[in-house]
């Protein structure tokens, strides 16, 4: 099952974790304002391509949906839009990220979002053999198995990574 330590308390996304039965590895760090995943690589000692970031978009009907996206590129909302049939895609605003996902901006995980949304993850994600992703809080990142996003949550493999 599931490893607790003691410097990090329980969040939705590890309850959610522990729930499903992932095994996971914790990797607490100083969290640094505008720092992304740059920053939490460097501390953490990863590669910033394995760190993987939730990113709470929305369509063009205002409808939200999360993105999961190598730490060290960028989302192509066109491509993006193309791939998931949408006219158009892009970031929502801080507080409105926060209101569907129940996270603070800097601490959004993908588990145990406030309401279900749908989840896409780039297709190349899904080819490394562990990952880092946020666990939830600022400053807090969970290693797991890339097929947890395919299996546990149901993310669904698009290209969207800008070259």
């Amino acid at each position: 099952m599931s490893r607790k330590s003691n410097h990090v308390s329980q969040t939705p996304a590890t309850q959610w974790l522990q729930a499903h039965g992932v095994t996971y590895t914790e990797h607490p760090y100083d969290y640094v304002d505008h720092g992304g995943t740059a920053e939490s690589a460097r501390q953490t000692g990863w590669d910033e391509h394995a760190v993987i970031k939730t990113l709470v978009m929305q369509d063009e009907r205002a409808q939200p949906l999360v993105v999961l996206m190598h730490g060290d590129r960028q989302v192509s909302t066109k491509n993006l839009a193309r791939e998931i049939g949408c006219k158009s895609v892009e970031p929502c605003k801080p507080e409105v990220a926060q209101r569907h996902s129940g996270y603070l901006v800097g601490g959004t995980s993908p588990f145990g979002f406030r309401k279900a949304v749908p989840v896409y993850v780039e297709a190349t994600v899904l080819g490394l053999p562990r990952i880092l992703i946020n666990g939830g809080r600022r400053g807090y990142l969970v290693g797991i198995e890339p097929m947890v996003l395919t299996e546990g949550l149901g993310a669904k493999a698009v290209h969207c990574a800008l070259a």
